[in-house]
């Protein structure tokens, strides 16, 4: 029983994920592989990629919080914190990520392989978030621009990470938490 079948039961121990990175027509491309997704704090920074070594990783981990928005809001934001490194979120930072899930809980899912609007966005095993290079991705000094497929979008989505020393630290991901296709089972036009 993987995550998203067990959100509603009681939370159990995460396993560490491993990355895959690979080349794609001269952009970089990393496949980050969750065997399960943590479901406390210190879970989610016990992950390999909670380093924040690397823009990829920071990218694939704010996806992994969003999906705790549905269980646990405060969660969520304590792990959005955490990504967002000296800069915690204000009230109204909380508020847009609150505004853009009612009733749209599924548009994190979209973002790992295999989930599509006709399986309702869920995920094939182990969790597996593609983050991509694009041709500006590294146009800004401090910066780099990201870009994550979804199962329910024509084109991936952008998130922006920041450095800070030898950390990457989210700064901008409004865009991942934007409207997708409606899932199978709530459209009536399926």
């Amino acid at each position: 029983m993987g995550f998203f079948d067990r959100m509603n039961q009681q939370p159990a121990a995460a396993a560490p994920g491993t990355a895959k990175p690979e080349e794609v027509h001269g952009d970089k491309t990393e496949r980050i592989v969750f065997a399960d997704l943590p479901e406390t704090l210190d879970a989610f920074k016990a992950l390999p990629q909670a380093e924040l070594t690397s823009p990829f990783d920071t990218a694939a981990l704010a996806v992994v919080a969003f999906c705790l928005f549905p269980a646990d809001k405060e969660l969520c934001y304590q792990m959005i914190d955490f990504l967002r490194g000296p800069r915690p979120m204000t009230g109204a930072d909380k508020q847009f990520i609150s505004d853009r899930f009612r009733g749209k809980d599924y548009v994190p899912r979209s973002y790992f392989e295999g989930a599509v609007p006709g399986n309702n966005y869920m995920p094939t095993e182990p969790y597996t978030i593609t983050v991509k290079t694009g041709a500006h991705s590294y146009d800004s000094e401090g910066y780099v621009k990201l870009f994550i497929p979804s199962g329910g979008a024509d084109d991936p989505r952008p998130v922006t990470l920041r450095c800070k020393g030898d950390k990457w630290y989210l700064w901008e991901y409004s865009s991942i938490l934007s409207g997708i296709r409606t899932p199978a089972q709530e459209d009536p036009w399926a």
